[in-house]
């Protein structure tokens, strides 16, 4: 099954780690919120991972963004600070919060989660 993910992040190497653990998924990538935004609108990913820290436009900002365009867009929010910025990043729209680090199990199963059982 194809599924687009957008990979949010200005951390040039986590964007790199995550792209190695969705390998088996079509990946984008932006650097920073503004770019997310702008990105979102042009590739129509079925799944957003948003880093919350970010330059310009940071990742609370894009996720309201995005949802403003796209209500149904699933945005899932990825931090290393999750204690202090998950319950603003849910309240945004997003639909989970995942912390730093993370394994390639858990994002196997939120994409389960969200796009999979979804699309069959």
């Amino acid at each position: 099954m194809n599924c687009r993910i957008l990979v949010v992040d200005d951390d040039d190497g986590i964007r790199e780690v995550l792209k190695v653990m969705l390998k088996d998924y079509e990946v984008v990538e932006a650097a920073d919120g503004y770019e997310a935004v702008k990105l979102y609108e042009v590739m129509k990913p079925d799944l957003v991972f948003m880093d919350i820290y970010m330059p310009k436009m940071d990742g609370v900002e894009a996720t309201r963004e995005i949802l403003k365009k796209d209500p149904k867009a699933i945005i899932i929010g990825i931090t290393a600070f999750a204690k202090s910025r998950k319950a603003e990043m849910l309240e945004a729209g997003a639909k989970d919060v995942i912390e730093k680090p993370f394994t390639r199990k858990i994002l196997k199963e939120i994409i389960e989660k969200y796009i999979l059982t979804t699309k069959r």
